[in-house]
């Protein structure tokens, strides 16, 4: 972790998982770029575009039996050429209310997220997940 786009990234990235855990969709949004692409881990489902993700963020803060996700970057590889960079890690969803580090662990798996730095802040482009579990 040697390169501030990298700290950047990773800084956004735990900015996005606060802003789940706290069921802040306006939060969400403003980390995701306008034509964002979201493949999702079980049904390989696509969400594209900042507002189909907010609106699905709301539905999944609504619902009783909300699941927390949580994004943990392994590693994030800054382009040479352009302003982009690749995210791989790990994630889990846990039952919400469980209270910190108690929750039963629902489903966790790989994902990898592709950024883009516009006007000095990096975005998120495109995530693909994979349910391992």
């Amino acid at each position: 972790m040697d390169s501030a786009a990298e700290l950047a990234i990773r800084a956004r990235r735990a900015a996005f998982n606060r802003a789940i855990a706290e069921g802040d969709a306006g939060a969400i949004g403003a980390i995701l770029s306008r034509d964002c692409v979201m493949v999702t881990g079980s049904d390989s489902a696509v969400v594209s575009g900042r507002n189909a993700q907010i609106k699905a963020w709301r539905r999944e803060f609504a619902s009783p039996a909300r699941t927390i996700y949580t994004r943990t970057p392994i590693s994030v590889v800054i382009s040479r050429v352009e302003p982009v960079a690749l995210e791989h890690g790990h994630w889990q969803g846990i039952e919400a209310g469980s209270g910190a580090g108690s929750g039963k662990a629902l489903a966790f798996g790989d994902y990898s997220a592709k950024w883009r730095e516009v006007l000095g802040e990096w975005t998120i482009v495109a995530e693909i997940y994979a349910t391992l579990r």
